[in-house]
């Protein structure tokens, strides 16, 4: 077992709780039966008691002992008012009253008291002149004080009697083995004589001990094999649910040292979130290896772009130094034109490809069509202009955007016929902008495929006529980039249209953001 490890931590985990668990029921079962067996002694306690106090009435103060319930071992003994005994079990005869074992270390040492020896003599005469001494004859006297002695906490009350092995209450100290725990129950009652007595009953708490103990040594010992049996099955089954985990790792290790992003992790069949995570692997491995082969790909293609002006400029210039004569001063600034636009252009690229964002500016078309025209005086075909020209502006980059109409423009001039049209209209909540050419058009399938990157259809043209390939697929990287589009279609005239699509500003944006991002106002208008 690795530390620090998932199953490890999944194991002590649920161990810790079920550990909890299992001690928080432990305890409440322990309370719960402990309750139960108490409240059955004394039920039973009680049962006795009644069964006892309802025979008294029966029966004078003399014939108290002769009453069923008193020849039991049970504990069992009624008291007079005066705290005399009347009558007692066996184990309890010749004793003192229950309601003074509480305050006596031992029971009997009540009979070192001569006022509670049992025996009916001496001080039970006494009290049996004070019983009317208010003279209502009612045997009553001090009978709420005595009360109060006999019973002064409640009606139950729990004592601790010496037994023998047996579990039976003995006074004997040859056969005491131990002391026990019983539940006294007290019930008020009066003889035929009218005096009023309390039937004291006591109901063993042995069974509940025994219980108890019983469950506790039962918890104590099963506990920890529970324990254990939960931390293994729970290690089974996190080592069984991490396995696809632990083949994806596997996979993606292998991966990573041989560098070869063809290669897929496992998908288990289950629909789980370990398949879940390996079918993402496998999107995201998908995903890596088409960037890294278009990245291949176009550092293939700009080296071959770059590969010709940079070899006729060397030609050029080895010419010019045995030859000065010869030299072609024109072809070479035209190379080096070529070389500086499509550096600009692979420098486009790759910020567009590290996610450059457009600045938030404002930029209205329309004053970016009149500009970029104003700027354009050597096309070969003039360009008409279909007015009006929308006037809402759009949020982006100036200098990207007209980067795109310039790319656009470019296009359209190269295969034009004889003219080439620009509009600008507005509706549905965003800007289009139309570039159209009277020329041989694009074929429907190859619409999509003229927005790569390096693509001319035109290959029977020469490279210098046909540009590098990389203007359209500016174009639709820059128009993605500011939330719109670039698509390709048929013309009216014929040739082709392409068409901008971009979202207009919202109306509720500052004059100062509009005329931060208009041309000449300080906005980004560079090509780059």
């Amino acid at each position: 077992m690795r530390r620090g490890s998932v199953r490890s931590r999944a194991a002590a985990g649920a161990t810790l709780v079920v550990a909890v668990a299992l001690v928080a029921a432990g305890f409440l079962v322990v309370a719960t039966l402990r309750g139960q067996l108490a409240g059955t002694a004394e039920l039973t306690a009680e049962n006795t008691a009644r069964g006892v106090a309802a025979q008294l009435s029966d029966v004078r103060d003399a014939q108290v002992g002769d009453v069923d319930g008193l020849d039991g071992d049970d504990p069992v003994q009624v008291v007079d008012g005066g705290g005399r005994v009347l009558g007692a079990t066996d184990p309890l005869d010749g004793h003192g009253p229950i309601a003074h074992f509480a305050r006596a270390d031992r029971p009997d040492d009540s009979d070192h008291d001569g006022d509670h020896d049992g025996d009916g003599d001496d001080d039970g005469d006494d009290r049996d002149k004070d019983k009317d001494k208010d003279g209502d004859g009612d045997g009553d006297g001090d009978k709420d004080g005595d009360r109060a002695d006999v019973d002064r906490d409640s009606e139950t009350k729990t004592l601790t009697l010496p037994v023998d092995d047996d579990g039976e209450v003995t006074y004997d100290k040859d056969d005491t083995v131990g002391r026990q725990e019983f539940r006294v129950v007290a019930v008020q009652s009066l003889t035929r004589d009218g005096t009023p007595v309390t039937v004291y009953a006591g109901g063993s708490l042995h069974a509940q001990q025994e219980a108890v103990s019983t469950v506790t040594r039962s918890m104590l010992i099963g506990l920890p094999v529970l324990l254990l049996v939960v931390a293994g099955v729970t290690w089974l089954v996190t080592r069984r649910a991490l396995r696809p985990v632990e083949g994806i790792r596997r996979e993606m290790s292998a991966i990573t040292a041989s560098t070869d992003l063809s290669r897929r992790v496992p998908e288990p069949g289950s629909r789980d979130e370990v398949a879940r995570l390996a079918r993402t692997t496998n999107e995201t491995l998908a995903a890596l290896e088409g960037s890294v082969e278009r990245q291949r790909r176009f550092v293939a293609d700009a080296s071959h772009e770059l590969r010709s002006p940079i070899a006729s400029l060397r030609t050029q210039l080895e010419v010019a130094a045995a030859h000065p004569e010869l030299l072609d001063v024109d072809g070479a600034v035209e190379d080096t034109v070529r070389l500086q636009t499509l550096a600009a252009d692979l420098l486009l690229l790759a910020r567009l490809d590290a996610g450059e964002r457009p600045s938030p500016a404002r930029v209205q078309p329309a004053a970016l069509v009149r500009e970029q025209l104003a700027q354009r005086v050597g096309d070969p075909h003039p360009v008409r202009v279909e007015e009006p020209l929308a006037q809402d502006e759009v949020r982006g980059s100036a200098g990207q955007l007209a980067r795109v109409l310039g790319n656009l423009l470019d296009n359209a001039q190269r295969h034009a016929a004889g003219a080439v049209t620009v509009a600008v209209r507005a509706g549905g909540g965003a800007l289009t902008l139309e570039v159209r050419d009277d020329g041989e058009g694009v074929p429907e399938a190859e619409r999509e495929r003229i927005f790569e990157r390096f693509v001319r259809l035109d290959g029977a043209r020469t490279r210098d006529e046909g540009g590098a390939g990389l203007g359209l697929a500016i174009a639709r990287d820059v128009a993605e980039r500011h939330g719109g589009s670039l698509t390709a279609r048929a013309a009216p005239e014929g040739g082709a249209c392409f068409v901008l699509r971009l979202p207009v500003a919202a109306a509720r944006d500052t004059d100062g953001e509009r005329n931060e991002g208009a041309p000449g106002a300080g906005g980004d208008t560079s090509g780059s």
